[in-house]
């Protein structure tokens, strides 16, 4: 699935690289290229993505003009010197542990971002109202929870706005940070989220919460993940098994190996800025 990885290894990189291979693939079909050429152009391209993972590895990225191809990406994560993070939630479900996740928000004194559904903010108004009373962000992650990438831009741009009105008209707040459903997305996605004035952002970070491997799983895979350093954005959901159980480990390693919790709303720039080819936000100039 586009943006979700099966792996703790790889799951910023997949859904970018998918998106280059489908895109390439159909742009060759569209030329009346030959199916051997393009099965070579996407064997090429999986190099070229294999060779950018490698390099991160080893603490360093490729950069790419914002220019390049023409690519529109949501935000993976951010370069910044700052040892900031940010901890965000998907709400489309459950709300039986939003109260005990909000009682250890406060507890740690930080604040984070939550991506919630239409079906969420119409069944849970009130947690809705107390999220953003707290101080976190309230993000849109779309009206019905549908792969975006299969929609029209009409129906992209609904199920965008319907959300959107429905937590202006409760709350007053005018949200910018969109999340699709499964980290599903095309190029078409990210051009009408930007057009309804939203930030597209993902994750680089996924704890595999939803996958209920239990608390030590989650802590552990966050903590040791390959991918996590200044300016990661890491996926959690408030609704899965033992997310709630796992948070205050979670955050107390977390602030001990020295980073600083902020919502994506203060860790993301706002202008002035390109992305590389991994979805990282870089700032053309040191300044927010």
């Amino acid at each position: 699935m586009l943006g979700r990885s099966n792996s703790d290894k790889d799951s910023q990189t997949s859904g970018v690289l998918i998106q280059y291979i489908h895109d390439i693939s159909a742009y060759l079909r569209e030329v009346n290229i030959s199916r051997k050429t393009t099965v070579l152009a996407a064997a090429v391209l999986v190099l070229a993505g294999l060779l950018g993972v490698r390099y991160r590895e080893g603490g360093l990225f490729l950069p790419t003009s914002s220019d390049a191809g023409r690519r529109d990406l949501p935000i993976y994560c951010v370069q910044t010197d700052a040892p900031e993070i940010a901890l965000t939630f998907d709400a489309a479900w459950g709300n039986e542990d939003t109260r005990k996740i909000m009682e250890l928000l406060k507890k740690h004194d930080i604040k984070v971002t939550f991506f919630m559904t239409g079906g969420w903010v119409e069944a849970y108004p009130d947690d809705v109202k107390m999220i953003l009373a707290e101080g976190h962000d309230l993000g849109n992650h779309s009206q019905n929870h549908k792969n975006m990438s299969q929609l029209s831009d009409a129906e992209k741009e609904k199920e965008l706005m319907t959300v959107h009105d429905k937590v202006k008209e409760l709350t007053g707040y005018d949200m910018f940070l969109f999340r699709p459903p499964y980290g599903d997305y095309d190029a078409k996605l990210i051009k009408v989220a930007q057009k309804c004035k939203y930030y597209p952002i993902q994750w680089d970070v996924d704890s595999l919460d939803w996958k209920d491997y239990g608390v030590d799983s989650i802590v552990k895979t966050v903590t040791e993940n390959e991918h996590l350093g200044n300016g990661s954005i890491i996926l959690c959901h408030n609704g899965a098994k033992y997310t709630a159980e796992a948070l205050d480990t979670l955050i107390t390693t977390l602030k001990a190996q020295g980073y600083q919790f902020v919502p994506l709303s203060e860790l993301i720039y706002r202008e002035n800025y390109h992305m590389d080819h991994e979805g990282r936000q870089i700032p053309d100039s040191k300044k927010r």
